[in-house]
């Protein structure tokens, strides 16, 4: 009788405790889930996988050695679409997602039904905020699938706080996705940071101060010279060489850049010099702050991404001094950002990570120089030769649209208003294209499964593809070979090495401390962070989590 009393008097105590926790909702600690205050994306436009190690030696102990140091490094990380372009690697960052799927097939596509050209951002519904010029009417309508920011909201009840920062507006608005607090990008008529009426209708008052500071403006009146003596640098050219673009008004293609000089008439100068990540970084620490991000009851996400590194590599190539000086200048400006992290946020409460859209080729008049294979593939020679071969044998001009994306776009309604056989028309254009130097393969997207190609290569093309948005034949030039328009500078869009193969580190809340050279894509960053935030994955997300970065 004793035993019964003393099981029942057990039983009614945990009842009594159960009811009073459920009235006063208490949860038991060791039941709470914990997660960062903050999560930061930072994505670093065009920037190669071996630039973590090109410039190693010269980097301090803040930036890039700290992410290696303390955070965890996936060394063999590529890139598994083509084509490998601004706006779809940051759309496949951030949604895990491929093109296929989200319909950011390139920074600009043709829509097939229409044959018109659209920008991956563009959106004529919205109006500029922060300026009178036309570069704000932009929003993520174009997007067709969830973003893990977008994930991370509709987990929190829309709670969290999202903002995206970038000076391209594609790579402030896709990793932002479609319902966040902001995103803002640069304007170059007013050297203004701006946004769209697709977000607010008008911009917050520390935004307009921001503004009012005209930070552009100071940093273009220091010029660019090297952070170190020039002769310091490791880089195998001169500075003064035939694979460098110019500054329209200077005389060649050297450090110093006497930007006091320029930018009066072009405040978009300060993209192609490293005050432009200077003052990405500037206005992320001032949105951090003034939106309290990190110090709310949940998660909150700053999505950055570092344009100048893309200007500029465009402009010098990556054999250049002037790619080396915006690399140990960016590395300087990442140490101070982390610094003010670990002030504001605290260090071991936020989680970091950094990575790529794409990589970047050598310049390849350079290449060939040095007996390596490379070459230009000239494309509006080639579209217009093209053009000429199917309107000799048809009679009607303009059958094909471009060569964007390196991909063949029919004009359809000029097709099928002229009642011609597209079949036709495809392998006309796939004979002509194959007697062109520098094209490994011209593929009929109808029959991509059955043409004879790695299976890399195919898997990559149809994840590329999307039937709306894309040609209807897809052109892969030869390792080095690129369609070109000049001589001097670099790009990048192949499904090679040099422009695939990205860095992936994390580092903070969560993360381990190590690298790995497993296999991993661009596709499984968004699940390895969704993973870490315990949230569900996008909508689109076609990527596995790297379990070896997580706690």
């Amino acid at each position: 009788m004793k035993r019964r009393r003393l099981i029942l008097a057990a039983f009614v105590l945990t009842i009594v405790s159960a009811v009073a926790q459920t009235k006063n909702h208490v949860i038991p600690k060791d039941q709470s889930l914990t997660r960062p205050k903050l999560v930061v994306g930072i994505v670093v436009d065009q920037m190669r996988w071996d630039f973590l190690y090109r410039y190693y030696e010269r980097y301090g102990m803040g930036g890039f050695k700290r992410l290696l140091n303390e955070g965890f490094s996936c060394e063999n990380v590529n890139i598994n679409y083509i084509p490998s372009f601004t706006a779809v690697g940051h759309s496949v960052i951030y949604t895990g997602s491929v093109p296929a799927f989200s319909g950011i097939v390139g920074n600009d596509f043709i829509i097939q039904a229409t044959g018109k050209s659209m920008y991956c951002t563009q959106d004529t519904t919205v109006q500029t905020v922060g300026s009178s010029s036309t570069s704000g009417l932009m929003s993520p309508r174009n997007l067709l699938v969830t973003t893990v920011t977008d994930e991370l909201k509709l987990a929190t009840n829309f709670r969290s706080k999202v903002v995206g920062i970038s000076l391209k507006d594609r790579g402030g608005i896709l990793p932002a996705g479609h319902v966040a607090d902001a995103a803002y990008w640069f304007d170059d008529a007013t050297g203004n940071w701006i946004t769209s009426t697709y977000y607010m209708k008008d911009l917050p008052d520390w935004v307009k101060r921001f503004n009012a500071a005209r930070y552009a403006e100071k940093y273009l009146k220091q010029d660019w010279n090297t952070l170190y003596p020039i002769s310091t640098y490791v880089q195998s050219f001169p500075d003064n060489n035939s694979y460098e673009g110019k500054f329209a008004q200077a005389e060649v293609p050297t450090l110093p850049v006497k930007t006091s000089e320029m930018f009066s008439k072009n405040l978009g100068v300060i993209r192609n010099t490293p005050y432009g990540n200077s003052i990405t970084l500037d206005m992320a620490k001032e949105a951090l702050d003034r939106e309290q991000l990190g110090k709310h009851t949940v998660t909150d996400f700053l999505a950055i991404s570092l344009s100048s590194t893309d200007y500029i590599g465009h402009q010098f190539g990556p054999n250049s001094v002037e790619v080396e000086d915006t690399y140990l200048r960016l590395d300087r400006d990442l140490a101070a950002f982390f610094v003010y992290l670990d002030k504001q946020i605290g260090k071991g409460n936020y989680t970091v990570f950094l990575t790529a859209d794409h990589g970047a080729a050598h310049n390849p008049q350079l290449l060939m120089d040095k007996n390596i294979p490379a070459g230009f593939l000239d494309g509006k020679q080639a579209l217009k030769d093209l053009n000429t071969l199917l309107e000799t044998k048809y009679g009607i001009p303009s059958l094909v649209l471009s060569f964007i994306n390196y991909q063949v776009n029919l004009n359809n309604i000029l097709i099928s208003k002229n009642n011609l056989k597209e079949d036709e028309i495809i392998a006309d254009c796939i004979r002509f294209l194959k007697t062109w130097p520098g094209i490994a393969y011209v593929i009929n997207m109808k029959d991509a499964q059955a043409t004879t190609m790695p299976d890399v290569l195919r898997q990559r093309i149809e994840n590329g593809y999307h039937s709306e948005r894309c040609g209807a034949i897809e052109i892969v030039t030869k390792p080095g070979w690129y369609q070109w328009y000049g001589n001097t500078g670099t790009t990048h869009g192949s499904p090679y090495p040099y422009d695939t193969h990205i860095p992936l580190l994390f580092m903070g809340w969560g993360v381990n401390q190590g690298k790995s050279n497993k296999q991993h894509y661009m596709t499984d960053i968004t699940p390895t962070v969704s993973a870490l935030l315990r949230i569900q994955t996008p909508s689109g997300s076609v990527g596995k989590v790297i379990t070896d970065v997580l706690k």
